[in-house]
């Protein structure tokens, strides 16, 4: 009879935890497809997070290298926190400069990365799927090339679409999951019945 109270209780909490991952993914989905819709807010939106979260982290430096002045290197921990300060101030007076700054570092990491995941793929050769890394590491050079040789004409939306293909992916393989659980809970559901 317990066995029965308990699982009841672990099924309710199952099926709450699936509504509540499958209203996230929707919630995700449906931001996702509006920043992909705008990417040009998305992209500005973006940029301004990362200033704030610049400013944040330079603030909290600057506490910690106060706090730890008699510790040492006070001095360079003072110099990294203003460092991160004045860009993120920098990136939030000059959103524009700051897209296209970051427009043209994300065109740099991945064209770096694709060369990097080709080289990690010639010497995964004789496994079986190496192509797959292959696969990974020309998509990634050929988006690094498109951000690169389109810069500046293509930063004001790429960042934004990046993010909005990004969430829009999370919102579907969250959703998707959480109806793989429901429907897990149900056949077992149905087992149990028969």
């Amino acid at each position: 009879m317990t066995t029965n109270v308990s699982s009841d209780i672990n099924k309710g909490d199952i099926n709450k935890g699936s509504n509540n991952s499958l209203f996230i993914g929707i919630l995700l989905t449906v931001l996702g497809i509006a920043a992909v819709a705008v990417p040009r807010v998305t992209t500005i939106f973006a940029e301004s997070w990362i200033a704030l979260m610049l400013i944040t982290a330079g603030s909290a430096k600057a506490g910690y290298a106060f706090q730890t002045r008699e510790q040492g290197g006070f001095i360079w921990k003072l110099l990294l926190s203003i460092l991160y300060f004045a860009t993120g101030v920098m990136l939030l007076v000059n959103p524009f400069t700051g897209i296209l700054t970051l427009t043209l570092l994300l065109g740099s990491f991945l064209l770096t990365e694709g060369v990097f995941e080709l080289i990690l793929a010639f010497r995964l050769r004789p496994q079986q799927n190496w192509t797959w890394a292959l696969g990974n590491g020309v998509i990634t050079l050929l988006l690094g090339a498109m951000i690169w040789f389109q810069w500046p004409f293509n930063a004001p939306w790429v960042i934004g679409t990046l993010v909005g293909v990004s969430i829009l992916s999370t919102g579907v393989s969250r959703v998707m999951l959480s109806l793989n659980g429901r429907s897990a809970l149900n056949h077992s559901d149905s087992a149990t019945q028969a």
